[in-house]
């Protein structure tokens, strides 16, 4: 059975350890620069931009799928949009944060689509996985993780997502999102509740199929 605790204990809060203020104006310029450059239509830029984020898309895609095939499919997808939405970025957020969030966005579009097409069979919450194999208790375990995280608003998935599996301060995401340490923090507290919440229901309700 998936306690309460359990849920509870998957996200903690960090310390905010601030950044020196002359570094992250520097980062932010450069990474502005790049964004116009791109805008303007330099396929260099583009190149030099997919370079530089490639290796933390495919960490967060890989941390969310678990499969490597299916991670280099989704990067690439999440790349094609980059390339096209560019022109539409308006620089309020960090570039990284923007495409970390384009990222998770088409990890959790993967995952319902995949479901839609499973033949329909019980659905493996740890209460069934018990007596399985550890690596498919670990699976069914992930399985359940990312179906409470899928239930959870968009903005509060993303934050969890980089502060648990990309492991960001909470300093670094004050920067990524332009929000203040405290209210960053009072918006992890928030999410790991609704996430408590979530765990909860489905914890009490009975297997079903994969519609769910």
């Amino acid at each position: 059975m998936f306690e309460r605790q359990e849920a509870n204990n998957i996200f903690a809060l960090g310390n905010c350890i601030p950044e020196e203020e002359p570094i992250q104006d520097q980062r932010r310029e450069a990474e502005l620069e790049l964004v116009r450059r791109v805008q303007a239509g330099d396929q260099y830029a583009f190149r030099a931009m997919l370079e530089r984020y490639q290796t933390k898309v495919h960490s967060i895609i890989y941390g969310i799928l678990r499969n490597r095939e299916d991670t280099e499919d989704i990067a690439q997808q999440v790349f094609t949009k980059v390339y096209f939405a560019i022109k539409d970025f308006d620089c309020r957020c960090l570039v990284l944060t923007w495409i970390c969030r384009i990222a998770i966005n088409e990890c959790y579009t993967h995952l319902r689509k995949r479901r839609l097409n499973l033949v329909e069979e019980p659905e493996k919450t740890p209460e069934h996985a018990d007596n399985l194999p550890p690596v498919d208790k670990t699976l069914a375990q992930r399985d359940f993780l990312n179906k409470l995280l899928a239930r959870i608003p968009e903005d509060d998935r993303s934050l969890l997502i980089f502060k648990e599996v990309e492991g960001h301060s909470i300093a670094e995401l004050a920067e990524m999102t332009g929000m203040s340490c405290s209210a960053i923090k009072i918006k992890l507290f928030r999410a790991r509740h609704k996430l408590i919440e979530v765990a909860g229901r489905l914890s009490l309700r009975p297997a079903c199929g994969a519609n769910c």
